[in-house]
């Protein structure tokens, strides 16, 4: 990062397992990892640069250890280097910015899709997305895996079909004059392209003669002048001096053998100008014609040229408006049949569509069991004691593209109590938890290999925190997760640390970022514990802090 809000320059290595990021308020921790989600296309102004400076620049280098990931982001025609590294880059200026990936220039939608293949970035606002019905299905068919998209992809083409034949059904609900009328006009459009006999590429050939006709006095000034300078017919022309040249150096061609090039070269050059000398005398005898063909091009041309106005812009485009039209006089000729033939394929889509329908809920309804399951036990270790989840499939009164159910999450925190969607229930904290419970549930089915929370212990303290804690420990086993906190159980977890501070200097205020070791990270850990100073009593709880994350790591 350079120059990017309160940081001049700072570098970040972030290592394998569980990355924490802790430091004082306002010390500049989001900005750190806002910075990622700017490489990775989010919203920049020039704002964000640094008082002073005239661009920010944040870099991010992914290394992709997994092929199946390599191999997606390829697919995005994103070159990756040999040993699997990803380099992106944003420059933020004043009105705009560039980004690119591996040295080439991308745009933000093809960053947001390669975003989506690395990272999952989980920010202080996400969890509101958990109260969102549309977000709850969203899950569940994710963690219901291929089965349910190989089902949806089916299901949203057969659905989009479906719309189709019920579009085409609607249009023919026209009454006898309406028809008589569209009949006519299909008619009339038809006839008049059929009459215009059109072929394709005469439009091309058409305007072509026609511009040399229009302009056929101005070419035959400027050919015939050519021809004059360059003919043998003109006194002093190309032509005859050539020739005068190349008598010359024959005559003396026998006295060095040297000159024998010059003189071959000459006669190139005599023989291409009498070529040039005949061709330009044909195309002049082939440029006279008849003021009756040039206004026969011409007619031709407005004809053309009006039908493209009013059914397309190219011959092959008019082409295919004639057939169109055609097959709406069939239709419209033979309304009754063609109705009942949409009326019958409608009925079949419509029964494939709901089979499949049918297919996704099943899929779904053993995907929700089997998640509330795994929630459940994951809550649980979040310091939900008694917690009941489970997932509700309502059916829609109409099916869609997704299929016909609508999911809703279900908790209750308190025994006896029945279970309430989240979002009438579940509280910051609590949100933030069944966030976690989800990342660390649903992860198997991740491709990504880092995930980022920034400040996921929102709302909760005591033995909750260290519940998050440890959940977070059990994640960063597998993935790379990195963590801004303000709560030392959390902290003592880390496998690398990483402190924030905001500092003045000569009337500049900076943000820097460095990797805290050995003694400097229990101060931290006895400084978020609280207290005036650093006693020897607070950073005695802070190594015993540090010592009982370090046993449930190797659980």
């Amino acid at each position: 990062m350079k120059n990017l809000a309160l940081i001049q320059e700072a570098e970040v290595f972030f290592g394998p397992g569980l990355n924490i990021l802790t430091g004082e308020t306002g010390a500049g921790k989001s900005i750190i990892l806002g910075s990622v989600g700017l490489a990775l296309g989010g919203r920049a102004d020039r704002d964000m640069i640094r008082t002073g400076a005239d661009q920010a620049l944040v870099e991010l280098v992914f290394a992709l250890d997994k092929k199946e990931q390599a191999d997606k982001v390829r697919a995005l025609d994103i070159p990756v280097e040999e040993d699997g590294m990803v380099i992106l880059q944003r420059r933020i200026l004043p009105g705009r910015s560039l980004s690119r990936v591996n040295g080439e220039t991308v745009n933000g939608k093809l960053l947001k899709e390669l975003s989506g293949i690395l990272i999952d970035i989980h920010g202080q606002h996400d969890s509101q997305k958990l109260l969102k019905p549309k977000r709850h299905l969203e899950i569940l068919d994710d963690f219901a895996g291929e089965e349910a998209a190989d089902l949806k992809r089916e299901l949203k083409d057969r659905y989009d079909s479906f719309r189709q034949t019920k579009k085409l059904l609607s249009e023919c609900g026209m009454d006898s004059r309406e028809r008589e009328r569209a009949l006519s006009l299909a008619g009339f459009e038809a006839k008049e392209i059929a009459e215009a006999g059109l072929k394709e590429g005469e439009d091309e050939e058409l305007e072509t003669r026609f511009r040399r006709m229009a302009n056929s006095r101005r070419i035959a000034e400027a050919v015939g002048t050519a021809w004059e300078l360059t003919g043998s017919q003109t006194q002093g022309g190309a032509s005859e001096a050539v020739g005068r040249a190349l008598r010359e150096l024959s005559s003396v061609s026998a006295y060095d053998d040297g000159l024998e090039q010059f003189v071959s070269l000459l006669s190139d050059v005599e023989g291409l100008l009498n070529e040039f000398n005949r061709s330009a005398s044909e195309y002049l005898s082939d440029l006279e014609f008849d003021q009756a063909d040039f206004e026969q091009v011409e007619d031709r041309l407005n004809l053309i040229n009006r039908l493209k106005q009013k059914y397309g812009n190219t011959i092959p485009e008019i082409l295919r408006y004639q057939e169109e039209r055609e097959r709406e006089i069939e239709r419209l000729q033979d309304a009754d049949a063609y109705r009942e033939r949409l009326q019958e394929k409608l009925k079949e889509e419509q029964k494939q569509m709901e089979a499949l329908c049918g297919q996704l809920s099943r899929i779904r309804e053993k995907a929700g069991r089997r998640l509330s399951g795994l929630l459940i036990e994951a809550l649980q270790d979040l310091n939900f004691n008694q917690v009941d989840f489970g997932v509700l499939l309502n059916r829609k009164a109409e099916s869609a593209s997704d299929g016909w159910d609508e999911v809703i999450f279900c908790i209750s925190t308190n025994p006896g109590e029945p279970k309430k969607p989240l979002s009438e229930v579940a509280s910051g904290g609590e949100l933030s938890r069944v966030m976690l419970a989800l990342k660390t549930v649903t992860a198997a089915q991740e491709d990504k290999d880092t995930f980022i929370f920034d400040e996921i212990d929102t709302g909760i303290s005591g033995k909750t925190a260290w519940k998050v804690s440890q959940k977070l420990g059990i994640l960063a086993k597998t993935r790379q997760v990195i963590c801004i906190t303000h709560l030392p159980q959390i902290a003592a977890m880390a496998d690398h640390h990483f402190v924030i501070e905001k500092r003045s200097e000569d009337g500049s205020t900076a943000t820097f970022i460095s990797e805290l070791r050995e003694e400097a990270v229990d101060r931290e850990l006895a400084r978020m514990l609280g207290g005036d100073g650093l006693t020897e009593s607070a950073l005695a709880n802070a190594r015993e802090l540090k010592e009982m994350a370090e046993n449930t790591k190797q659980y």
